[in-house]
């Protein structure tokens, strides 16, 4: 049970990371936002239901696979997109650069798609812990642009 548990923080803490570096997260009040922009409790509430999902499709995958046997398409589109989500809060807020944020998020978005997809060749019932991710991405997505657009 142990080593279950430690298996699934391993696959959940490393999505935090960026929430423990000190950035100017107060940049997000000073610049211009879209109607349709949520409030700010939003984001770290949204942000951990998908991390919790995230990290439950890879303890799937992980504790139904070696290693080894897990592909290596899975392995780099989860890397990858990985990466982009972590950039995102060191670009916008560690940059304050609206421009360089929407690319990550873009990126994120863009990457989440093929996450699925590969996910869902492991395993597709545990994929569709995948569709809140990116419908929230599709959302970041234009968000990001709007702030960017309004802040030229």
């Amino acid at each position: 049970m142990i080593k279950k548990i430690f298996t699934y923080l391993a696959c959940l803490l490393p999505w935090f990371v960026t929430s423990i570096i000190p950035l100017n997260y107060k940049y997000y009040d000073t610049i211009n936002k879209p109607f349709f922009a949520p409030p700010k409790i939003f984001y770290p509430i949204a942000w951990t239901i998908m991390y919790i999902l995230i990290s439950i499709t890879i303890y799937t995958i992980v504790r139904n696979y070696k290693f080894k046997d897990i592909k290596t398409s899975y392995k780099i589109t989860l890397l990858i997109n990985y990466i982009f989500n972590q950039s995102f809060t060191l670009l916008f807020f560690g940059l304050n650069n609206p421009f360089l944020g929407f690319v990550a998020c873009l990126g994120t978005f863009l990457s989440s798609l093929f996450l699925y997809e590969e996910t869902s060749l492991l395993n597709s019932k545990i994929s569709k812990l995948l569709y809140p991710y990116i419908i929230l991405l599709v959302f970041a997505t234009v968000l990001s642009l709007s702030i960017y657009l309004l802040n030229i």
